[in-house]
């Protein structure tokens, strides 16, 4: 019995003369994971500080303190690796023998090793695992601490009304907002008045019928920038066939803006020509549906442009007088209406400031065509004169300055781009007027 104590105490301790320092606490090679340390054993504390520290952290046998003590019993662990048994287990816990001289200087290292690592994972969290939670922040303040300061958009007046009652204004806001953007981006609808052909007293067909219409080039130059056109017709609300509810403000409300196209004359009766002849009656009917469907426009802030009749209209709308036969009334004057109809033409001009001269920058004078025989006389209040004939001063254009846009030209813009290069583009002017329409559409 003493010999076989004898001789693995020999084995184990050359053993671990003849291991290398990094290996120390290991066992050789040539033990069997099954054998049972011998009773009264002693403890290697090299490679005890190495078990402790695989067991906290595999692959890092520095990380455990140095000179712990097994407890009794408890499996170890390899410091080489799993499967391989330490060098010496302790056989209690009064076993506590001094350890064989030559593994003093080994068990030594691993020991200082053990504990550097100890030291250096002390102030880091194990692996797999985040910063420490910070206690101090999750427990509440102390009596008395001051109190966070409330949202801004609380008051201190503020009662769960007035905030429900602001969250519906804001909601209440964004719908609006909603709502205007497809207003602008809806396709803007301009009213065009419509031309009236009154029957023949006894004609057969349509002859005998009235008809309202518009005249083909006005519609297109209107619809040639993307814009859908409407005719408005007359009303007859206190018709006996066909009563309606209908009136000339629903059109000017429903429209984003009026276009007053050319036509016969307008009737001294509606200016209160003291001089009215009868060979120029002009069309009164056609008079009082236009002047109205005018108010109504301009009452709702909607743009307005008047094409020959219609300029010489808005000048009787507010108060002004017309010449009913210029060549009558004006004999000094050119001719400004020829059996050529709108191939003849004349030169205008821009007086210095005005908005026609804004939109045609840096031409004080254009060529323009003429299919008229009356022009204005007086101009009519709060009227600003736009443009006029260079031969004999005739007005050839007005402005309603209080209000946005209300524009009259008495030549047919709409002719223009047919009759030639030389022409006057008005381009510039349709634009204007339909600017105008989407500043002030619904």
């Amino acid at each position: 019995m003493s010999e076989n104590t004898s001789a693995r105490a020999d084995q184990s301790g050359s053993s671990s003369a003849a291991t290398p320092p990094e290996r120390t606490g290991q066992a050789p090679s040539s033990s069997s994971v099954t054998d049972k340390p011998p009773a009264g054993a002693t403890v290697h504390v090299g490679a005890f500080a190495a078990q402790i520290a695989a067991a906290q952290d595999i692959g890092d046998p520095g990380s455990a303190p140095s000179g712990a003590i097994a407890e009794p019993g408890a499996p170890g662990i390899a410091a080489g690796g799993p499967g391989v048994e330490p060098a010496a287990v302790s056989a209690g816990p009064g076993a506590h023998a001094a350890a064989p001289s030559g593994a003093t200087g080994a068990g030594a290292s691993a020991a200082g090793a053990a504990a550097a690592g100890a030291s250096a994972k002390a102030g880091s969290p194990p692996p797999g695992f985040g910063a420490p939670p910070d206690f101090e922040a999750s427990r509440p303040p102390p009596p008395g601490a001051a109190t966070p300061a409330p949202p801004a958009y609380l008051k201190q007046s503020d009662t769960p009304w007035s905030v429900f009652g602001r969250i519906i204004a804001a909601r209440a806001r964004r719908l609006f907002d909603r709502a205007g953007q497809r207003i602008t981006q809806r396709t803007l609808r301009i009213g065009v008045s419509a031309r009236i052909f009154h029957p023949e007293v006894g004609a057969p067909g349509l002859r005998g019928k009235t008809l309202q219409y518009l005249e083909e080039s006005i519609a297109h130059w209107v619809m040639s920038r993307d814009v859908l056109v409407f005719m408005i017709p007359t009303v007859g609300h206190q018709g006996m066939l066909h009563p309606s509810n209908i009136r000339l403000r629903d059109y000017a409300k429903h429209l984003d803006g009026l276009l007053l196209q050319g036509g016969a004359d307008v009737s001294p009766q509606t200016y209160a020509a003291s001089d009215a002849r009868p060979e120029w009656p002009g069309d009164r009917v056609r008079d009082m549906y236009e002047l109205e469907l005018l108010h109504e426009f301009v009452e709702s802030g909607k743009p307005v442009l008047g094409v020959c009749r219609g300029c010489q209209l808005i000048n009787v709308a507010f108060g002004g007088s017309l010449y009913q036969d210029i060549a009558s009334d004006v004999p000094t004057a050119g001719a400004h209406v020829s059996e050529h109809y709108d191939q003849h033409r004349h030169s205008i001009r821009f007086p210095d400031g005005s908005t026609l001269a804004n939109m045609f920058p840096g031409r004080r004078e254009a060529i323009v065509n003429s299919i008229h025989h009356q022009a204005i006389r007086d101009i009519g209040r709060d009227l600003n004169i736009e443009a006029v004939s260079a031969e004999d001063g005739i007005i050839e254009g007005i402005r309603y300055r209080r209000a946005p846009f209300v524009v009259g030209v008495q030549w047919h813009p709409e002719f223009h781009r047919a009759g030639g290069p030389e022409l006057l583009d008005c381009t510039p002017l349709l634009d204007t007027f339909l600017r105008a329409a989407r500043e002030t559409r619904l």
